[in-house]
This record gives structure tokens, sequence and C-alpha cells, in this order.
């Protein structure tokens, strides 16, 4: 799986700077609502424009099953991030693909723990679990911090799903929460941008260098 991911990505120079900084996953937003909403048309421009190699990832938000294998299909998405109000059974119907569940908790996250045992008692273990922070009646992107303490305690919970860190990351503290939390992966999508919806290339850059240098320490560490 990618390790850093940029997403809401809406330009073709947009999605080509955040290859260039390194990001080796760029997401696009299809939820009609979202200042970084792109047509599956206008995610083509961009899937044509970067190199295979990097992961393609669509978001979104309680659509239906048709939309969704539609547009991964039309694109060759390589994963599917679900960001709505998804329930394990949904999850189930799209079995046999590379699922990121995204999760949204005021408080605790006993609910994800919960989703994710539904989950594996109908045999659709998301491949990961992404934990963004909370803003009431909003679906991510609103720059807001989880709860890095109590997603941290979420490691080795998670029934085998990859855990990504969300939620306010900035190029000034992914490094910190990547040494706090431990995540798998770390994505973010306004902590990069100048105003909605339009990214700004130093601050891709330097999201992705201060991210790059926090994993390689832990990898070091490891050994």
């Amino acid at each position: 799986m990618f390790r850093i991911k940029i997403c809401g990505i809406t330009t073709v120079t947009h999605g080509r700077q955040a290859v260039e900084a390194g990001a080796d996953a760029i997401g696009f937003n299809f939820f009609p609502e979202s200042p970084r909403y792109v047509t599956p048309g206008q995610a083509d421009a961009i899937v044509q424009a970067i190199p295979n190699t990097i992961c393609r990832v669509g978001l979104f938000v309680n659509a239906s099953l048709e939309d969704i294998l539609a547009t991964a299909t039309q694109l060759r998405l390589d994963m599917i991030q679900l960001h709505g109000d998804e329930t394990p059974e949904y999850v189930a119907q799209l079995r046999g693909h590379r699922i990121i569940a995204a999760r949204r908790c005021p408080a605790g996250f006993d609910s994800v723990l919960s989703f994710v045992d539904q989950c594996q008692s109908r045999a659709c273990i998301p491949e990961a679990i992404l934990i963004d922070g909370y803003q009431s009646g909003q679906y991510g992107g609103t720059g807001q911090m989880a709860d890095w303490d109590a997603v941290a305690a979420l490691a080795g919970k998670l029934r085998g799903a990859q855990l990504i860190l969300a939620g306010g990351l900035i190029p000034e503290n992914v490094a910190t929460a990547i040494h706090q939390v431990r995540p798998d992966a770390v994505d973010t999508a306004s902590g990069v941008e100048s105003k909605p919806g339009v990214k700004d290339r130093q601050k891709m850059q330097d999201f992705v260098t201060a991210a790059q240098g926090a994993f390689a320490d832990h990898q070091r560490s490891s050994r």
C-alpha cells in the first residue's frame, strides 16, 4: 500500500506536482458538495498525466454502488475510499476491491472497532481504515485533527487492516504525527492548499519531505 497520499487533486498540474514532490498516491474526490470535486472526465485527464506506478484512489461519499463501480472501471482506480456513512453491509458488496474505509469519531474510537468487527464477520475487512478529524455535518477536508493518542491505541486492533492517519495534517506537524501515532500511511488534502481545492506546490513538497523523513526514522529504529 502507499505511504503518502495527497487527496483532492483537481488539475493535471497539481497531479504532476504531487508526484514530483514524492507522493505515492493521489486521491480524486467524487463528492459533488466538496470544493475538491472532480468529474470522472476531469480525473481521467489527470490519470493520463501521471505514472502508472502512482496509486489512484477514488473518494466517494454515500454514492451508489453502480456509480462507484463505473467510475472505478473507467479510471482503473487502484483503491476505493468510502468516506461517508457506508455500513459493513455496503462494504461487503464491494468485496474483491481494495477498500479504504474512512471513520470520523467525535469521541473515542469504539465505533471504529465495532465497524471492523462487523466487517470481519462478513469477510470484508477493508485494506485500510482511515481516521479523519471530526466536524459535525462534514465529510472530511475540514482541517480538523483527530485525537492522536486515541488513534495510536488502535494499532494492532484493526483485524489486519492498515491504519491511515488524516485530519489536520500539514507540513509542520506530519512528522510529529507519524512519530506519535505510527500509522501505516498519512493523507492530506486541505493541509497542502493555498485555498480550498487549490494545491500549493511548496506545501506538497514540504509535506512529503517531512513525512518521508519520519517514516525513514521508524524504519531504521525497527531494524
